[in-house]
C-alpha cells in the first residue's frame, strides 16, 4: 500500500493488522488483539493510521496552519477524580462507579449511528477538489470503522461491551439492568428508530434546526459538521475519563481482576486516538475549503467551520457543568439511607477539585 497516493477505498481503511492473539475478553471476542510481541493492536488500523497522518501531512504542507483542536488540558477532569471515586468504594459506596461504567458503556454503543445521515457526495458542496483528504474519505471507511470501534460488528465486541466487561470484572458481575432508553431520554435522542430510513428522516428533521449557516448551504452538511464538531470534543475530553477509569480499576487493593479492568480500558483509549485525528483533520480541511451553496454562492469555510466550532466549544462547557451536577446526584442517591451519609458526602468534597458551594455554584478548591 503506498501512502503517497493518498486515495483508498473501503476495504483499505478497514483493514486490520494479522495478530498472534485476539483479545478475548471472558470468554468474548473482542475486536482488536495483540503482536509478536504482545503489544496490542487496535482494529482496523492498518492502513487507517497511516492514511490519516498522510493526509495530516498534506494539510500542514498545503496550508501550514495547526489543526483544530483542543488542549486535553483545557477541557475539564473527570468529576469525581480519582481520590474521590476511591473513597466512594472504600467505604463501600460503589453504585455510582458501576452506573458510570454502565453508561459509558451505553453512550459507546449509540456511536453505530456514526454511519447514518453522513452525505454521500460532499464533493458537490465544495468549490476545491476533495480528492487526497480525510474528508473525501469520510464515507468510505473512516465513519464506518468508527462505528465498528465503538459499537462492535458482527460477531466482535467493541467498546461498548469492553466497557462493560471492565466494570463486570471490577465488581464481580453486579446486577445491573439496560438502561439503554434511560439515557437516550436523559440525552435528548428520541427511541431508536425503527429502519435505517427512519433514523434519515429524523436526522433530516433535525437538520432544520437551530441552524447558524446561511439557509442557502445544505442543512445535512451543517448538521454533519456539526456532529463532528461535538464528537470531537467528546473524544478528546474522553481522555480524562480513560486516565481516571485506569487510575481506578488498577488499584489492586480496591477491585479484583489483578488489573485486568484497568487493561481493557487502556485498550478501549488505544483505539480512540485515530477518531481524534481523523476529525480533526477533517474539520480543518473543510476550514480551508469554500463551500457552495444551492444557488451557487460560495462561502469562506474558516467563516462557517470556526461559528460551528465556536458553538461547540460553547457547549461542551455546559453539557460538562450540567454532567459533574449529574455524577453528584447519583452519589447523592446512593448514600440514601447511609448512616454515615453527612460524614462521607464531606470528606467526598474535600478530596475534590471542585465543589458545590452554597449557592449552587462550583467553588475550585486547591489541590496539594
Amino acid at each position: 500500500m503506498s501512502f503517497g497516493e493518498l486515495n483508498f477505498d473501503s476495504a483499505d481503511l478497514l483493514a486490520s493488522h494479522p495478530y498472534r492473539e485476539a483479545l478475548v475478553v471472558r470468554g468474548v471476542r473482542c475486536h482488536g488483539g495483540f503482536d509478536e510481541s504482545g503489544s496490542y493492536v487496535s482494529p482496523r488500523t492498518r492502513n487507517r493510521v497511516p492514511a490519516i497522518r498522510a493526509w495530516q501531512d498534506r494539510y500542514a504542507r498545503e496550508f501550514g496552519q495547526p489543526l483544530i483542536d483542543r488542549p486535553i488540558d483545557a477541557t475539564p477532569g473527570n468529576y469525581p477524580n480519582v481520590a474521590q471515586a476511591k473513597y466512594l468504594i472504600r467505604n463501600g459506596v460503589r453504585a455510582p462507579m458501576i452506573e458510570t461504567l454502565t453508561r459509558i458503556g451505553t453512550v459507546e454503543g449509540f456511536g453505530a449511528g456514526i454511519r447514518f445521515g453522513a452525505i454521500g457526495d460532499i464533493q458537490r458542496h465544495f468549490i476545491e477538489d476533495l480528492s487526497g483528504t480525510a474528508t473525501a474519505h469520510l464515507v468510505r471507511g473512516l465513519y464506518e470503522a468508527h462505528a465498528r470501534d465503538e459499537a462492535g460488528f458482527e460477531d466482535e465486541a467493541g467498546h461498548k461491551q469492553m466497557w462493560w466487561a471492565a466494570r463486570d470484572i471490577a465488581f464481580e458481575n453486579p446486577p445491573v439492568e439496560d438502561a439503554t432508553d434511560r439515557i437516550r431520554a436523559a440525552m435528548g435522542i428520541p427511541p431508536e428508530a425503527k429502519t435505517p430510513e427512519e433514523r434519515v428522516q429524523r436526522m433530516q428533521a433535525m437538520a432544520q434546526l437551530d441552524r447558524i449557516w446561511p439557509r442557502d448551504v445544505d442543512a445535512m452538511l451543517e448538521a454533519q459538521v456539526t456532529r463532528m464538531a461535538r464528537l470531537l470534543l467528546i473524544e478528546i475530553g474522553a481522555y480524562h475519563g480513560f486516565r481516571w477509569a485506569e487510575a481506578v480499576l488498577s488499584d489492586a487493593t480496591l477491585v479484583p481482576g489483578d488489573g485486568d479492568a484497568a487493561r481493557i480500558i487502556s485498550y478501549v483509549r488505544t483505539d480512540e486516538a485515530p477518531h481524534v485525528e481523523y476529525l480533526k483533520c477533517s474539520l480543518s480541511e473543510m476550514r480551508e475549503r469554500t463551500l457552495r451553496g444551492e444557488s451557487g454562492r460560495t462561502y469562506a469555510g474558516r467563516e462557517l467551520i470556526t461559528a460551528i466550532w465556536d458553538r461547540a466549544i460553547a457547549g461542551s462547557a455546559m453539557r460538562s457543568a450540567m454532567g459533574r451536577q449529574f455524577e453528584l446526584t447519583q452519589i447523592e442517591k446512593a448514600l440514601i439511607g447511609n448512616p454515615r451519609r453527612e460524614e462521607i458526602l464531606e470528606e467526598f468534597h474535600a478530596r475534590g477539585n471542585v465543589r458545590p458551594g452554597p449557592d449552587g455554584a462550583w467553588i475550585e478548591q486547591t489541590r496539594e
